[in-house]
């Protein structure tokens, strides 16, 4: 494969960069001036909560590419159920993570 030289990498570099950054930046300048909706703000919302339960969901109940929920082979799921609880109950970031650490290190250390 030919090297495709410097200015070939500069030039790609740039438009990555472009590809990247104008996605954030257009939606800011558009809209920073405008009264979105209240069912498009209600809407929007809701999109960081539904962001994170599709990137924990995988890791929560299937690991290893299959449903598990044995307690030696996935305890992520076993320790998910009273961090959820504690975040409920708290509604503070901190302490959620915090208890979420003690709780895996306990099953890591109690657990073989």
């Amino acid at each position: 494969m030919p090297d495709p030289g410097a200015s070939a990498m500069i030039l790609l570099i740039f438009l990555m960069s472009a590809v990247t950054y104008l996605p954030r930046v257009l939606p800011v300048l558009l809209l920073s001036r405008r009264r979105l909706p209240e069912t498009v703000e209600r809407w929007l919302s809701y999109v960081p909560v539904s962001v994170l339960a599709a990137l924990l969901a995988p890791t929560l109940f299937a690991p290893e590419g299959t449903l598990d929920f044995a307690v030696i082979t996935n305890p992520a799921f076993w320790v998910s159920i009273p961090v959820f609880v504690i975040a409920i109950l708290t509604r503070n970031l901190f302490a959620t993570v915090l208890f979420g650490m003690f709780m895996i290190a306990l099953f890591r250390f109690f657990l073989p």
